[in-house]
């Protein structure tokens, strides 16, 4: 429902936002003083918490917005951010008449850089203009520029996406052991997401193997426990040698291996 606010000099305006984040959890959140129900979305009254300017433009510059707030409501905590549960979560930001619940969006995003200073934090929202950044001409390069499993690579996921359990969690250094599955070497470069436990829908990128446990990118939650359901799928070192010997694409390689590099041609000349 969209509405055009402002156009009488009495009206019930107030400010709502909406958090989605990755594991499938919707947060609502709106700056009056009760709940309001509108969107099939329970927005819970949180005027400690309030977007700060929101900047639009009508040309392809980026938009910005800003969230500032206290850690006062139950759904969002230092704990949580901390988790990494809101990294990259979709965000909503509007008007609403508390009245007659019209409301309009007025910025759409995600969260980027999240900081924290005593009791309050501060979130930086990335507008979906972004996405006009990313160079979508392909560059030559000695590794492969697709993504594993994805366009251009060919190779369905399937075979490469296990669940398995959680045999040991070492929180201190982000390390997990998995019961059975590939070897942890294999993993690199893919991630894990958990389908149980108390990081249910949480995913994090495996960035090493660390003897017989995989290394992840953020911090796990304190509850994850052994028997923890979670699904891994392989990684790829996007480099011919593996694309050939361990899974027998090399037909679909889309890098350029053999191409001479930059320090072939500022090469000189030299007497024998």
């Amino acid at each position: 429902m969209s509405h055009i606010f402002f156009t009488q000099e009495l009206e019930g305006v107030a400010t709502f936002w909406r958090i989605h984040r990755r594991d499938g959890v919707t947060l609502g959140f709106t700056a009056h003083d009760r709940d309001l129900w509108f969107a099939r979305i329970l927005h819970r009254a949180a005027p400690g918490m309030l977007p700060a300017a929101i900047r639009r433009t009508a040309d392809l510059s980026e938009d910005s917005a800003e969230m500032k707030g206290a850690f006062s409501h139950d759904s969002i905590s230092a704990q949580d951010l901390a988790a990494g549960l809101f990294d990259a979560a979709r965000i909503e930001v509007g008007a609403v008449n508390w009245e007659t619940l019209d409301n309009a969006i007025l910025y759409r995003g995600e969260i980027g850089a999240v900081s924290e200073e005593s009791t309050q934090f501060s979130a930086e929202l990335r507008s979906a203009k972004t996405d006009l950044d990313i160079d979508t001409v392909p560059r030559t390069s000695p590794t492969c520029r697709a993504t594993f499993c994805g366009p251009g690579c060919a190779l369905s996921p399937l075979p490469f996406s296990h669940e398995l359990t959680v045999a040991s969690v070492d929180q201190n250094n982000q390390r997990l052991t998995l019961a059975g599955g590939p070897a942890p070497g294999n993993l690199v470069g893919g991630y894990a997401r958990f389908v149980g436990g108390a990081a249910a829908g949480l995913r994090f990128e495996i960035v090493a193997a660390d003897g017989g446990a995989i290394v992840l990118d953020n911090v796990l939650d304190p509850a994850t426990q052994p028997g923890d359901r979670v699904l891994v799928v392989e990684g790829c070192d996007h480099t011919l040698a593996t694309c050939a010997n361990r899974f027998a694409n090399s037909a679909n390689f889309q890098g350029e291996p053999f191409l001479p590099g930059n320090d072939l041609i500022a090469r000189y000349g030299g007497s024998n």
